[in-house]
């Protein structure tokens, strides 16, 4: 049996729960979990604020383990490899899409906590395809916030074929924006942060090389026609034209941040400047693995607080008031 974490209802406190594993397949690895991050993602599936959640939940998508079963016909790994793994936890492997490297959008992909238990757990069960293997020198309590939160702001860089000359800013520096600043940052952009003036310090020694306030909308025009692409990480609404004034000709205005409600914007300042807007989810096993590399070599580190699996309602108490920085891990 496994020992998990479990919310039996919409928002009820997590409590203990066992269940059988599910049997193990040929291509699928068991892994041992050490840690599991706690994103924003798990406490809208916990208060199910998509409508997709089944109870009873047990939430997580930032796992990390090590391996401790293989399948029959599993060649991507050994039992005891250190492993990741997040949002997916399995791909059909047949569409056009998971052919072309693009498993992330497949029709049939499979995810961790949707219909399924997830890493708030001792063991989970994945299909290799989706798990991804840590480089040696990183560290597996701090490596979970990579899979979701991590790969999130990684995966524009790599789909938008973004250059270490371009100007890059990033709107919100909490989950999400702390680590789109340093993934920014190292691949060589000069980074402007969008954030509240009690943050200016933090994204400066986060990456950014200037900052605008936020809530100041006259600081905007200092910034006309600057930037080629802009991260919003925010799920609030904000002035969407004026922040689309602040890109250059070509420039894109990219969602990572589920943004609550319609965005309203005039088709003229896209049309005369050929702007776009666009959005994406996590990224593809091909870009989860060049993440993981790109960060290991860079350094590139998730500012966690930690807390036990024994305090996992304390854990998502303090994420919903809007105080953890910046990411939560859950570990033995």
């Amino acid at each position: 049996m496994i020992k998990a974490y479990v919310a039996k209802n919409a928002g009820e406190k997590f409590e203990e729960f066992t269940y059988k594993p599910e049997q193990l397949g040929d291509k699928d690895v068991e892994i041992n979990i050490e840690s599991c991050g706690i994103c924003h993602s798990d406490l809208s599936m916990w208060k199910n604020h998509w409508g997709i959640t089944t109870y009873p939940f047990v939430g997580g998508h930032e796992i990390s383990g090590v391996i401790s079963q293989i399948g029959a016909k599993v060649t991507k790994f050994k039992i005891g490899d250190k492993v990741g793994l997040g949002w997916h936890k399995a791909y059909c492997n047949q569409c056009n899409l998971c052919l072309s490297g693009d498993h992330n959008l497949c029709k049939d992909q499979v995810g961790t906590i949707i219909d399924n238990y997830g890493g708030f757990a001792e063991k989970i069960c994945a299909e290799e395809t989706s798990v991804i293997k840590l480089p040696d020198n990183m560290d597996i309590k701090t490596a979970g916030p990579l899979l979701c939160g991590g790969i999130t702001v990684f995966n524009p860089l790599i789909q938008f074929n973004i250059k270490p000359t371009n100007h890059i800013a990033v709107i919100g520096i909490g989950g999400l924006g702390h680590l789109a600043l340093q993934f920014a940052k190292a691949w060589g952009c000069e980074v402007t942060a969008f954030t509240s003036e009690e943050k200016f310090n933090e994204a400066k020694e986060m990456g950014a090389h200037n900052v605008i306030n936020s809530r100041d909308e006259n600081e905007f025009s200092k910034y006309t026609g600057k930037f080629d692409l802009i991260i919003s990480t925010v799920n609030v609404a904000l002035n969407w034209e004026l922040i689309i004034s602040t890109l250059s000709a070509k420039g894109r205005l990219h969602f990572v941040g589920v943004v609550p409600e319609p965005i309203k914007i005039q088709a003229f300042p896209l049309i005369a400047g050929q702007i776009s807007l666009s959005g994406s989810p996590v990224g593809a096993p091909a870009t989860l693995n060049l993440m993981m590399e790109f960060a290991a070599r860079h350094q590139i580190i998730p500012i966690i607080e930690k807390f036990k699996f024994s305090e996992i309602n304390e854990a998502f108490a303090h994420l919903e008031s809007g105080k953890a920085r910046y990411r939560i891990v859950l570990s033995k």
